[in-house]
């Protein structure tokens, strides 16, 4: 099949986008997708496998899965670095540009909702929290700022579940820096390109049952395959263990078995625990937060419905 070409005085330019939980399958499909097109190229969106570092257990695409299709922001981060998702709408907005000017199709693949609710919708213009506010908000316990969140933002106290540490205290360190409630930068957004391109999304959803147990198979291959290595090269840098690269799912499980303070079967099935949750979590963002009109397919993946899907994605970017 002759490779489609695009031009790029078009004003809406054709993106792919294959998001979901991990192990759900989007590498496969985003390869499959590419390969169909002729001149795809695929591109990371997840916050994991930028790492140079966690090529294994990020699950990177090794170079056989890769299939000889172009592959951009994997492995380009060194693990020294915390990367956001900022920086990394930036790489992607570079990346597609160079794809379309060479007639490509830029394929995004991944399952860091932020990362891609960021590039398409933009991001909140909160300026920098006061060092004071936001140390004060983090010495708190949960529940300490649970209720001083329910003073100064009412609102955001209401929706956020009282248990989630980490986003009750960016509300209430965003409203006492910038007294302003956080849902009100969050209509500002601004640097979103969603109305500037043609975008065929695909959300993966397969059954929950189906996705626990590739998640389970995954660690069991990772740990197979060089995982402990790969973790044991990664805590030999001595880096700050506050960054991502060193709170990736695997690293603290592999580190804690490495100081035996536990044994490799327990790290594995640690592990794999983190991951089912994560994938969880995933599986819920994806399913309520993307816009309603975005397809979500229900089903497991196989090697017949991947071909499948790759066509009927590759005919709606083809068709606009």
């Amino acid at each position: 099949m002759a490779s489609p070409s695009f031009s790029t005085a078009k004003a809406r330019l054709p993106v792919a986008l294959i998001a979901g939980p991990t192990a759900s399958g989007k590498s496969a499909l985003a390869v499959a997708l590419a390969k169909s097109l002729g001149n795809g190229t695929v591109i990371n969106a997840d916050a994991s496998q930028v790492y140079a570092d966690l090529a294994i257990l990020s699950a990177r695409p090794t170079a056989d899965e890769m299939a000889g299709v172009p592959h951009r922001l994997f492995g380009h981060v060194d693990a020294s670095q915390a990367h956001n998702a900022a920086r990394w709408a930036g790489e992607a907005r570079r990346v597609m540009a160079e794809t379309h000017a060479a007639g490509g199709v830029p394929v995004l693949v991944g399952g860091t909702g932020l990362y891609l609710r960021t590039l398409l919708f933009g991001i909140a213009p909160v300026p920098e929290i006061d060092p004071g506010i936001r140390d004060a908000v983090r010495a708190m316990s949960v529940a300490e700022a649970h209720a001083a969140l329910a003073i100064a933002d009412p609102a955001a106290a209401a929706r956020l579940n009282p248990a989630d540490g980490t986003r009750v205290a960016r509300a209430l360190e965003v409203v006492r820096s910038t007294g302003r409630p956080l849902a009100d930068w969050q209509q500002a957004r601004e640097g979103g390109i969603a109305d500037d391109i043609a975008l065929a999304p695909l959300i993966l959803l397969p059954p929950r049952d189906w996705l626990r147990a590739r998640c389970d198979t995954r660690l069991v291959q990772m740990f197979a395959g060089g995982a402990v290595e790969e973790a044991r090269a990664l805590l030999a840098r001595h880096l700050d263990p506050d960054l991502p690269a060193m709170r990736a799912i695997g690293v603290p499980q592999i580190a804690r078995y490495l100081a035996g303070e536990t044994d490799r079967i327990d790290a594995l099935e640690a592990a794999q625990a983190a991951t089912r949750q994560y994938a969880k979590r995933q599986y819920t963002w994806f399913r309520h937060q993307p816009p309603a009109d975005w397809p979500r397919y229900v089903e497991s993946l196989n090697i017949d419905s991947i071909d499948r899907f790759a066509i009927i994605l590759r005919d709606r970017l083809l068709t606009g």
